[in-house]
């Protein structure tokens, strides 16, 4: 079995309600819980929640909300996989017999199927860990400047500064999206991002941090260039 956990917690601050806030005419979450159903990768879509109003507009998108995520992993210090470990051990509890879990993000909304099924792909090919969403930096990290105590610019890595970019080594960062993981992987909570995991390309236009308003904004924009 193959299930899909949504961690969507109820206490969002610098976006209020941004997991439920209406995007492009839908719930925030109904895009990821939308994409996993889509898939066709998952015998159960979960979302883990402590909000009912979250659960009930999970539910009406097609999710199953089987238990009610409890406040010590609620807050603002608990991590992804302190939540995925927990609805693991739930499943466990409930005799399902769960080989890989993808953790899908509610903020997601440029996810698309064919990623997560590249992702459970990978994952299943190969002896991994972890198979999770990454995309590459858009300018060289290793050209990257900082402000020192006199607010005047410093390179981080002052050794590149006549190196033309073409010749600087790509550079990757998370894309915030899908994590999939075998079960004994998020029950040990294993690092994800280590050498035992893969990463999923996808293109820059289809990322997009939703963490501030600025960042709402944008994201708005970019889905109607590219979606609408």
């Amino acid at each position: 079995m193959n299930i899909a956990i949504i961690p969507a917690r109820g206490g969002s601050k610098r976006i209020p309600r941004k997991n439920i806030k209406e995007f492009h005419g839908k719930p925030m979450i109904a895009y990821s819980i939308g994409a996993a159903l889509n898939s066709g990768c998952f015998d159960k879509v979960i979302v883990s929640t402590d909000d009912k109003e979250i659960a009930e507009v999970a539910i009406q998108y097609g999710a199953e909300v089987p238990f009610m995520r409890p406040a010590n992993i609620a807050d603002d210090y608990a991590t992804t996989l302190d939540v995925i470990k927990h609805a693991v051990e739930f499943t466990d509890s409930q005799n399902w017999d769960v080989k890989n879990v993808c953790c899908i993000y509610a903020t997601a909304p440029f996810l698309t199927p064919e990623f997560i099924q590249k992702g459970l792909s990978e994952l299943t090919s190969v002896d991994i860990d972890y198979a999770f969403s990454a995309t590459s930096f858009p300018f060289p990290i290793q050209r990257a400047l900082k402000l020192n105590h006199e607010q005047c610019v410093e390179m981080f890595q002052p050794e590149y500064l006549n190196t033309r970019s073409q010749d600087l080594e790509e550079a990757y960062h998370d894309a915030g999206q899908f994590y999939w993981g075998t079960v004994e992987a998020f029950l040990e909570k294993k690092a994800i991002f280590g050498s035992n995991s893969k990463a999923i390309l996808l293109p820059r236009k289809r990322v997009q941090d939703i963490d501030t308003p600025e960042d709402w904004d944008l994201a708005e924009a970019l889905y109607r260039v590219i979606e609408c």
